[in-house]
């Protein structure tokens, strides 16, 4: 059985800890897309982390985490984390990189920063990762391989020379950067290769093989379905695909083998970098709700920055799980809101005087302006709480009230940050 475990709205919904908790029963989880752009947060009995780069499987040394490639693997991130981990007790994972995953070059990250910087008050509000320029590289093929660490020496400068042609064009004359060199570029990707030696492998073959032995296999998804650049707020997106249904291409599985899809949903919402976020609130209401939020506050697992936030948006919600295929959700964060006596919800858009139920394109969502149904808070702490008719009546009426209007059933909700806060229905 292959489950997609993928968010429903910005980021920052908790897939990360669902991972952890599922993997728990799991054999091989699959990081599919993305890069060190995001990070899911993971509570457990070693600490508190913030994965970028590594699958949400590595607390586990029973299975295998892989890195897909459909993964943007930054190898300085992948090895800072592997020692993190090392260095805090947790024990060795089993990982392996897929030999088709391209690689984050130090000149992705130089290109990233420099457009941001040119764009200034136009910019996308990057992570500065290097993920859109890796991404163009990918389409344009002119990125590197894992495989192709191994090529001879000779085949790969003359790759390394057709390449940074076209980066020193916009490094000197667009941006006024010192160019690059063939010898710096290799000897940063013999570097990689001595790096990536141990884990680099034919994760195609080995998950044909997994899936014909009946393996558990989790695909764990990066950022949300409103942060697709094809389904999402265009063009204040990501640049890899982040729903469910590219879990088939970058892990390299039949897309007939994806048996569940879960989708994370918070209970209120948030968001990192610019774009339009229909339910947003400001001031002294997002502040209390930002330093209640998350597992210590919504500041961004990468970058720091405090989150946006906002109210659950049911009509972003329920277009995140349609397009991700949803076949059922878990409720994240729930426990944040136990300060208020009431919850506004958004429940539909007004667009140039009318009403609308379904999620718009961009060009119309700019427009738009929450329609909010208020329901009554618990104003109590739920944290412990383990059966979910132990909650209070308001709490579970707020989870229905959500569960009716995602058109999903909601059957994990998260009522922590730990591995073990969770309620099943």
């Amino acid at each position: 059985m292959v489950k997609a475990i993928v968010g429903a709205n910005w980021g920052d919904e908790g897939k990360g800890k669902i991972t952890d908790m599922l993997a728990q029963d799991a054999d091989v989880v699959v990081r599919f897309q993305g890069g060190s752009n995001a990070g899911h947060t993971i509570v457990n009995q070693y600490g508190k982390f913030a994965l970028h780069q590594l699958p949400s499987g590595v607390f586990n040394s029973r299975i295998t985490n892989i890195i897909g490639n459909g993964v943007a693997l930054s190898v300085e991130n992948f090895t800072k984390e592997l020692a993190s981990l090392k260095d805090r007790g947790v024990p060795a994972p089993r990982i392996l990189v897929s030999d088709r995953a391209q690689l984050v070059m130090p000149y992705h990250l130089l290109l990233d920063t420099c457009e941001e910087e040119r764009l200034a008050g136009r910019s996308f509000g990057s992570t500065r990762s290097g993920i859109a320029p890796f991404y163009s590289d990918k389409a344009a093929k002119t990125g590197f391989q894992v495989c192709q660490l191994w090529d001879p020496e000779d085949e790969l400068k003359a790759r390394i020379r057709q390449v940074i042609e076209i980066k020193n064009t916009l490094l000197v004359h667009l941006y006024h950067r010192e160019p690059l060199t063939v010898e710096e570029v290799y000897t940063t990707l013999m570097a990689y290769r001595e790096q990536l030696a141990p884990y680099a492998a034919d994760t195609f073959h080995f998950l044909r093989d997994a899936v014909g032995r009946g393996d558990r296999i989790l695909l764990e998804g990066q950022l949300g379905a409103l942060k697709d650049p094809d389904f999402g707020i265009y063009p204040m997106v990501t640049s890899s695909n982040t729903i469910a249904g590219y879990g088939a291409v970058g892990a390299g599985l039949p897309a007939r083998e994806i048996g569940e899809v879960i989708c994370v949903v918070k209970a209120y919402s948030s968001a990192v970098g610019a774009g339009e976020f229909v339910s947003e609130i400001f001031g002294d209401e997002a502040e209390e709700l930002r330093r209640r939020g998350g597992d210590g506050g919504e500041y961004g697992a990468t970058t720091g920055r405090p989150r946006r936030m906002g109210w659950l948006d049911l009509v972003a919600s329920r277009y995140g799980c349609q397009v991700q295929g949803a076949t059922q959700a878990a409720f994240t964060v729930l426990d944040a809101l136990g300060y208020l006596e009431r919850i506004p919800v958004c429940v539909g858009y007004e667009i140039d005087g009318r009403r609308v139920d379904h999620f718009p394109n961009t060009s119309l969502l700019h427009r738009a302006r929450p329609i909010l149904e208020t329901l009554p808070g618990w104003q109590c702490d739920i944290r412990g709480i383990r059966r979910y008719q132990d909650l209070p009546k308001a709490c579970r009426d707020y989870v229905e009230f959500a569960e009716k209007g995602l058109g999903v059933p909601i059957t994990m909700v998260s009522n922590g940050p730990a591995r073990e806060d969770i309620i099943y229905r």
